[in-house]
């Protein structure tokens, strides 16, 4: 049987990055992959942005993760001249309501280490004229990035650290072995996988042996980790999908900087990010897909008839959006794993000390802020391995 050190089951951001770093210290790593590109996940579906860390519990994975990637992300950027923009953005309050929740943010990213200002109505808008609140919160190092140019450099330093990726290759089934039972096992597990399946043809049939496997596979985390013998079922968490669908803005944008509502209880808010080609978008906000079990069931496509409700929450800030401008552009899926009913979850990353399986490590929920946080990621899951 053919063996590989370590396995790194997605090609998203997170998937890369964590492949990456582990390269990096001397293993062999393979990524496989069930689509025919990097990145067609979660990944190439959101909104490209570089996340502050203002939101998140100080405690948090997602705090700490978030603080640290976008550090590392900004100086990864740099060193290698990938496309980036530190615009800079605004949290706007629109209502005497809301200023309560905006102070708490404040406070939330000053305990968390994050710089930010306060702005009057007039502050605000001086920097952004066409913006309407009466309050607003200003994130200096909040940006913009490129997540495809990330992630192809990311598979650069993966292949030139002797990484390999096994595009169009679905996993069928994991198995883990009793280490306690036999120790001279030279593996921890296999790894039994399908290559695609084109023209009615099966694909080749594949078995590898791993010391090490790390499921990064996004919405499909959960149901990966379901086919995996030896993990009990009490660590797998039920998954939930939240639909964000985005509007494109026809004509030019108003706005220099990324601008952001006070956060609804599923997300950041439909907000206006501007891209490297300098095309405003709004987005996402949030449509819980109930009853969807699978992935393969999601329709992303975007419903027009949602566009008055997105009409309707960004004239709170921007009365100057005219009928008819905003079109329908594309969605994503947030990987959630928790219900509506519930409080938003931190990032779900269980090692050995979780499940009691040696070389795995289960990465759940990795929803916004994982772009940002995914060299931070990568960096954490390495060390969790080598400990």
């Amino acid at each position: 049987m053919d063996q590989v050190d370590t396995l790194v089951i997605g090609a998203g951001v997170v998937g890369l990055a964590v492949a990456r770093a582990i390269a990096l210290t001397g293993r062999e790593v393979m990524v496989i992959e069930k689509e025919k590109a990097i990145g067609q996940g979660v990944s190439s579906r959101n909104s490209e942005v570089v996340h502050g860390g203002l939101y998140y519990p100080t405690s948090s994975l997602k705090a700490k993760l978030c603080v640290r990637g976008k550090e590392m992300l900004y100086a990864y950027c740099a060193e290698r001249g990938l496309p980036m923009q530190q615009c800079g953005k605004l949290i706007v309050a629109t209502s005497a309501l809301q200023l309560p929740k905006l102070a708490q943010i404040e406070a939330q990213a000053v305990a968390n280490g994050v710089p930010v200002q306060r702005l009057t109505r007039e502050q605000a808008r001086a920097l952004e004229p066409e913006l309407e609140c009466i309050a607003a919160l200003h994130s200096p190092t909040t940006g913009i990035v490129s997540s495809h140019d990330l992630m192809t450099a990311l598979q650069g330093d993966l292949e030139n650290a002797g990484g390999m990726l096994a595009l169009a290759t679905e996993v069928n089934g994991i198995q883990f072995f009793d280490q306690n039972l036999d120790q001279n096992r030279p593996f921890a597990g296999v790894l039994s996988a399908q290559s695609a399946i084109e023209s009615g043809v099966n694909g080749e049939s594949i078995e590898l042996g791993f010391k090490q496997l790390i499921n990064a596979a996004g919405l499909y985390a959960p149901q990966l980790a379901q086919r995996m013998q030896g993990l009990n079922a009490a660590h797998i968490p039920q998954a939930h999908y939240a639909k964000g669908n985005y509007y494109s803005l026809s004509g030019k944008s108003p706005f220099r900087h990324l601008i952001y509502p006070i956060p609804s209880a599923a997300g950041l808010g439909v907000h206006i990010t501007v891209d490297l080609g300098g095309q405003a978008k709004f987005g996402p906000d949030v449509e819980w897909l109930d009853g969807i079990t699978n992935p393969e069931e999601i329709d992303y496509s975007v419903d027009p008839r949602r566009a008055d409700a997105f009409y309707a929450e960004v004239r709170k800030y921007w009365p100057g959006l005219r009928d008819g401008q905003l079109t329908p552009s594309y969605s994503g899926v947030r990987p959630k794993i928790v219900s509506k009913q519930d409080p938003a979850a931190d990032f779900l990353i269980q090692g050995q000390s979780v499940h009691g399986i040696s070389g795995l490590v289960n990465l759940f929920g990795i929803e916004s802020p994982g772009l940002t946080s995914a060299l931070a990621i990568g960096e954490y899951v390495a060390e969790m391995l080598q400990k």
